[in-house]
């Protein structure tokens, strides 16, 4: 650890915005709050639908859940292996 180089710390420089930019930059903010009260929100109309299903005794799908749709696959043209 003795060979490592140390840098002289140099004095932090602070940059003042403009109007226009502070102005941004608080209307940014605004949309960061409103966007997490928005998902908060939501998060709890979703907890009280699900805390409404238990209490009627829905209980969950029997059948299993699949990544692909009922039915049978659609035919797809064959591509020509290029080789």
């Amino acid at each position: 650890m003795t060979n490592q180089v140390q840098k002289a710390e140099e004095p932090l420089e602070i940059e003042k915005l403009g109007p226009g930019a502070t102005i941004l930059e608080i209307f940014h903010g605004i949309g960061i709050a409103l966007g997490l009260s928005l998902l908060w929100t939501l998060e709890a109309i979703r907890n009280r639908f699900f805390r409404a299903l238990d209490r009627m005794n829905v209980g969950s799908r029997t059948r299993r859940g699949s990544a692909f749709p009922p039915g049978r696959p659609r035919k797809r043209a064959q591509v020509a292996a290029r080789h």
